[in-house]
């Protein structure tokens, strides 16, 4: 089953109810150590904002993730202090001893004195991926959560920016690069498009009823045209000429923003041509346009 932007309030608050229900399986079944990491997902899920980041955004999250070498973790470097991001199509595995387990949406928010993560999938998956792998027994769809936690941890929210090295060997890299590779591309307007979402009927009727506006998804995705630009935007070699044409790869550049220029932040710099118009290329590979 396909889910849509309208539906995630739905599945975030009937998610809620099961971390909210100590009779529920995914509490009752889960040891004394783990609790305070379930409290802190449904503190966050509470009051935090949703996110949809569609194929082409999730695509290109991944794809300059795999450049980052470190990010930070701070409230100043979040889209919001808590929030439940969705990736339409999923991110990436995390190695459950052995069996890949897809994640399908991150939640965040603050831990002590730390941001806590969590990676999650949702009960459909689940159910699809269990069916093809075993047929010995079946799940108990209505004691699973829509959004089922696979995996928490905390990372430090420090001043500096953590290497993607020093981050748990339990966490996958990729899919953590690809949460902060996304943060950051948000902050980009001319690359990224930000539309937003109202909840369905039945869900705003729902939380009309307990007295709360109906909720909205912020849906994340590149503009209509990504296209590489004609020069590099922060190319200052001044006088110098070139006789040829070349194109420079899509990479993130430690940028100066704010008052004088003086602080800096990861910015991706997409693709280009470099050179001088109508000069020959020196490559006859294609420069690709990114389109939804």
């Amino acid at each position: 089953m396909t889910m849509r932007p309208s539906q995630l309030p739905k599945v975030r608050r009937q998610t809620l109810r099961f971390l909210n229900d100590p009779q529920s399986a995914i509490r009752s079944n889960t040891g004394p150590d783990l609790q305070p990491g379930l409290d802190a997902l449904a503190s966050a899920l509470q009051v935090g904002d949703l996110f949809w980041v569609q194929q082409d955004m999730a695509a290109l999250a991944m794809s300059s993730g795999e450049q980052l070498a470190a990010a930070r973790w701070a409230t100043a470097d979040r889209p919001a202090p808590c929030g439940l991001l969705y990736w339409d199509g999923g991110v990436g595995y995390i190695d459950g001893y052995g069996v890949e387990i897809p994640v399908e949406a991150c939640a965040w928010g603050p831990h002590q004195g730390e941001m806590m993560l969590w990676l999650l999938m949702s009960r459909d998956r689940l159910v699809a991926e269990t069916a093809k792998k075993s047929h010995d027994f079946t799940l108990v769809v209505e004691e699973i959560p829509p959004l089922v936690p696979i995996f928490g941890t905390t990372l430090p929210v420090g001043d500096g920016p953590v290497p993607m090295v020093d981050i748990s060997p339990r966490l996958p890299q990729s899919v953590v690069a690809a949460l902060a590779s996304a943060w950051l591309l948000m902050q980009q307007p001319l690359l990224i498009d930000r539309s937003r979402e109202r909840a369905d009927k039945p869900t705003a009727r729902a939380y009309a009823r307990d007295g709360l506006p109906a909720p909205e998804v912020t849906v994340v995705d590149l503009r209509r045209q990504y296209t590489p630009q004609d020069q590099d935007p922060g190319d200052d070699e001044g006088g110098r000429h070139y006789r040829y044409r070349w194109v420079v790869s899509g990479h993130w550049r430690n940028q100066a923003y704010g008052p004088d220029r003086s602080l800096r932040r990861q910015t991706w710099i997409p693709a280009y041509v470099k050179g001088p118009n109508g000069a020959p290329l020196l490559s006859t590979e294609k420069v690709n346009v990114w389109r939804r």
